[in-house]
């Protein structure tokens, strides 16, 4: 069968990778779309994320929607066979401090499919059977289908960081970046009763799917001038993953206001205006994957309509690489499927 490997910076290839089978309490889910993330365009650019580093050849893909096709013991418990499911990509350990604490997603023996974060590497879910604890599976809702929930991984992410920022009713809010991660930041900040999104990025295509999502200002990061800057805003998330996001939100969050960066920033140490932090008592937040946002972020794309603007195109899966460079053009995309609905499996 068909899965997108990557084995290092620039080599990514669609190779025949063998069915995998369930063993007790695991799935067999026949894939139907993945969603290209940042993380896996990191991995495809320079063969990493921040500082997880490729050290063998990897499956990518951990936005995943399709098929219940068997389970492995009959004791696992999970949806039928045959009933459409979203994959949560998480498996916490469940006994270290972090996990005990109510914390599951900074587990810190967590695996997640397509992470190079532990060796031997995660393998991800871009391959047209793979293999999931039967925990990890939930049901659509009605009326969902599977090219939208293929946003629910992605949307579960912003959900989480937007929940770090606090109570956001009534609030301004900036996000910087109006890449997939930004946009849907936007759509769950506006879900939480935020009364203004403001939103910068540098491409007019971005911001045009930001405004898709629920923003009610964009602008033009690179334009000083631009008349759509706030004055402050009581919360800021950053999701373009450089500094200079990093400081305008910064130097526009009100005193006493919360900064969440959930852009991964580059390798190494970055610079920020931390003498802000303590003149303006800003808090400055980490917000990293999500748990329990999972089956929120389903709730949410069932309701919502609207969300499907986000997804700009569907690529075959044996198109894998110039998939990857349609979703690392911001100026043309924002979503971008690998679709596996055709992918022969032998």
């Amino acid at each position: 069968m068909p899965g997108c490997v990557i084995h290092g910076a620039g080599d990514l290839r669609v190779e025949d990778v063998p069915v995998p089978r369930p063993g007790p309490g695991e799935a067999l889910v026949a894939v139907r779309y993945g969603g290209v993330c940042g993380s896996d365009l990191h991995y495809w650019r320079h063969g990493g994320v921040g500082d997880f580093r490729l050290r063998e050849p990897m499956l990518l893909g951990h936005e995943v929607v399709g098929t219940v096709v068997a389970y492995g013991s009959p004791d696992a418990r999970g949806p039928a066979a045959g009933t459409s499911v979203a994959v949560h990509p998480a498996t916490p350990c469940g006994v270290c401090p972090e996990c005990v604490d109510g914390r599951r997603n900074v587990c810190r023996d967590t695996r997640y499919l397509g992470s190079a974060a532990r060796f031997p590497h995660v393998q991800g879910g871009f391959a047209a059977r793979i293999v999931v604890p039967a925990g990890q599976l939930r049901a659509l809702p009605a009326g969902l289908g599977a090219r939208r929930a293929a946003l629910a991984e992605p949307l579960s992410v912003a959900l989480h960081a937007v929940r770090r920022a606090g109570d956001l009713a009534g609030r301004q809010v900036l996000v910087t970046g109006a890449g997939p991660i930004g946009c849907l930041v936007v759509a769950a900040a506006k879900a939480a009763g935020a009364a203004h999104v403001t939103v910068t990025d540098l491409l007019p295509a971005a911001l045009e799917y930001a405004r898709a999502a629920g923003a009610d200002t964009l602008v033009r990061a690179d334009d000083p001038d631009d008349p759509g800057w706030p004055v402050e805003v009581d919360a800021a998330v950053e999701a373009s993953g450089v500094a200079a996001g990093l400081d305008t939100c910064l130097r526009l969050v009100r005193r006493g206001g919360v900064v969440v960066q959930l852009g991964m920033l580059p390798q190494g140490r970055s610079p920020f205006a931390g003498n802000l932090l303590v003149s303006r008592e800003i808090e400055l937040r980490g917000a990293f994957r999500f748990d329990g946002e999972f089956d929120d972020a389903l709730r949410l794309l069932a309701a919502e309509p609207a969300f499907d603007a986000l997804v700009s195109a569907v690529v075959p899966v044996r198109d894998a690489e110039s998939a990857f460079a349609l979703a690392a053009d911001r100026g043309r995309s924002c979503k971008v499927l690998l679709d596996f609905g055709a992918a022969p499996v032998a």
